[in-house]
């Protein structure tokens, strides 16, 4: 029979391995941006990663709030079957200039995806939701996207929680693309230098054939002359 120590100790074991697998679940559930990092600057394409943690209702709505601080002008969505999407925008109190120069007065600032009966996605399942968009902004390094997960049952996750550094991830964090710098542009200074150099090795070639011709004229008149020399000299009568 075990000692009240020891059953004790079982205990503290068994409860200190639920607390850990309690935290731990909820890591495998979040909402999530895949690839979660793209260039400023740029357009990408991303996915909203969304599983359904619920183990009897079914997500039937995903929204995901755009931020218009850091302004979005065009988004496209990929079809998903069984769901329909829209996309809002908010006009801008002062328009950004775009790189081409052109004007942006409305930033997209919402995207809603909402399932029919078909497009429900179950327990145990995830769905994941496609958009291109862009320019990605230059100012920053990040773009927190808060999402509203609705179930079948009216329940609503808000995943809108901003992780902050030095300090534990929240229980509901939003997704987050991280952005970085462009890449720099040396890479292709470097490629236009190839070119010359191969025309600069062709040149050389060119030389070296030429010089190599010529060295083989001279080489033929040469012997051509010491021939003919012969010749003269055995047709010379002797003394």
């Amino acid at each position: 029979m075990r000692s009240l120590p020891a059953r004790r100790s079982v205990t503290a074991v068994v409860l200190a391995a639920g607390a850990v697998l309690a935290t731990a679940v909820p890591a495998f559930a979040h909402v999530t941006v895949q690839p979660n990092t793209a260039q400023q600057g740029g357009y990408t394409a991303v996915a909203f990663r969304v599983p359904d943690e619920s183990a009897t209702a079914s997500t039937v709505k995903l929204e995901v709030t755009v931020p218009t601080d850091h302004p979005i002008a065009s988004v496209s969505t990929q079809p998903v079957p069984g769901w329909s999407a829209t996309v809002d925008k908010t006009p801008l109190t002062t328009p950004v200039k775009t790189d081409d120069g052109d004007s942006v007065t409305a930033a997209v600032s919402k995207i809603t995806w909402t399932a029919d009966a078909t497009g429900k996605v179950g327990p145990g399942q995830f769905q994941e939701f496609k958009i291109s968009f862009g320019p990605l902004p230059k100012d920053t390094d990040k773009l927190v996207f808060k999402a509203l997960q609705t179930y079948d049952d009216g329940t609503v996750v808000r995943w809108i929680d901003e992780a902050k550094p030095g300090q534990p991830e929240p229980q509901h964090p939003a997704p987050t693309l991280t952005l970085t710098p462009a890449a720099n542009a040396a890479p292709a200074a470097a490629l236009n230098v190839a070119p010359t150099t191969t025309a600069a090795a062709k040149s050389d070639d060119g030389t070296a054939r030429t010089l190599g011709v010529v060295g083989i004229v001279v080489g033929v008149v040469g012997a051509g002359l010491g021939a003919a020399g012969l010749r003269r000299r055995s047709g010379t009568p002797s003394a």
